[in-house]
């Protein structure tokens, strides 16, 4: 199979579908891969970096999509980049399509065999594509939001830990899954007073155990929710339903009432964001102000630590490449049920219910849409 490996032109994203390392192992099993010049060069690796492991380089994105069977990508691809896709051809990147529907309607028209890193699933019910970014983008967050009370960022002027005599920052974290877990623990090292809301009493005790009298759980109420959205400093949305949509959880009165310079990372942007005041920034451009409130909404957060996410995306993703490469599209995901449930589009149709269910699309199983 022919691999593809575009530059990514999203704004100021540089990490790359697959580094060196993931390269040589496609080669090694007898796979052609095609890069993009430079387009490992926002990480430190060169053209000649890829040629030494057995890759071409190609001068720009279009001989890179006009001559792969399968394009790796990282973040979902943007207009110029859809143009280029074809009917037949594989696209395997993060989509986020739910709160996306230009993106699904020139998917949906491309004809391609789009699989999602964020739908794949594995046997204990997680997101083992989506868990290294989440990671990334909860302990980015904590920093992201110590910058945003910085008065000289509109901010209250607040240290997120305090210093002795002085009480810490408020860090109240939305959800206690991977983005929450990772931004108590940075939150926590910088002794920050943290609160942490879920829905799921397991989770709270899994919390619990592992953070002790650190942190506090709370088990996430309307009436919950609206006193430590208040009374926060720091609030982190890291809310996430598997392909939907995120639910908006903090309203535009909780914004209005919160504390002049208070902050908001909404991780959860990427999949609309589970702020109602909340709106997709850059890292060029990464906050705004809403009723005194600092909002940071970088919808690609770990695009600003590019090489440490590019390996940590490349870990988890490369089995499934191989996988893809050796055996064909159809053979890989109907041999894998936790595979098949990254198939968002294909042939025209919708394969992931979340998507078809939030855009209004019709919802074709995959296995029928693969037959």
């Amino acid at each position: 199979m022919i691999v593809g490996v575009p530059k990514e032109i999203k704004n100021h994203e540089y990490r790359v579908g697959m580094v060196p390392g993931s390269v040589r192992e496609l080669t090694n099993h007898g796979h052609q891969v095609i890069v993009e010049t430079n387009a490992g060069l926002g990480i430190g690796f060169s053209d000649q970096d890829y040629i030494n492991v057995g890759a071409s380089i190609q001068k720009n994105a279009a001989e890179v999509f006009a001559s792969a069977d399968m394009i790796v990508k990282v973040k979902e691809p943007q207009a110029v980049e859809r143009a280029m896709l074809r009917e037949g051809q594989i696209l395997f990147t993060y989509l986020h399509l739910a709160p996306d529907l230009p993106q699904t309607e020139d998917l949906i028209k491309s004809k391609a065999i789009c699989i999602a890193y964020e739908t794949v699933t594995d046997n204990q019910g997680g997101l083992p594509l989506l868990a290294p970014m989440s990671e990334v983008a909860g302990r980015m967050s904590i920093q992201a939001g110590a910058q945003a009370l910085e008065k000289s960022n509109a901010g209250r002027g607040m240290l997120l830990g305090g210093v002795p005599g002085v009480a810490p920052a408020k860090v109240v974290i939305i959800g206690g899954g991977m983005v929450g877990n990772n931004a108590a623990q940075m939150a926590v090292g910088m002794g920050a007073e943290v609160v942490i809301l879920d829905r799921n009493v397991n989770v709270l005790r899994r919390l619990d155990a592992q953070f002790g009298n650190k942190i506090k759980t709370v088990y996430s109420t309307a009436e919950a929710l609206e006193e430590h959205v208040l009374e926060a400093d720091l609030v982190i949305g890291g809310v996430l339903v598997a392909g939907a949509a995120a639910p908006k959880l903090v309203t535009a009165e909780h914004i209005k009432n919160m504390k002049a310079g208070s902050a908001i990372v909404d991780v959860a942007i990427d999949q609309g964001g589970c702020i109602a005041t909340s709106k997709a920034t850059t890292h060029a451009d990464p906050t705004f102000i809403v009723d005194d409130v600092v909002h940071y909404c970088v919808a690609n957060m770990p695009g600003a630590v590019p090489l440490t996410s590019t390996f940590a995306l490349n870990n988890a993703t490369l089995p499934f490449i191989i996988n893809l490469a050796n055996k064909g599209y159809k053979e890989a995901l109907l041999s894998d049920q936790n595979f098949l449930n990254g198939l968002n589009v294909i042939n025209g149709k919708i394969t992931c219910a979340s998507v078809a269910e939030n855009l209004g699309f019709e919802f074709v199983d995959p296995k029928v849409a693969l037959a």
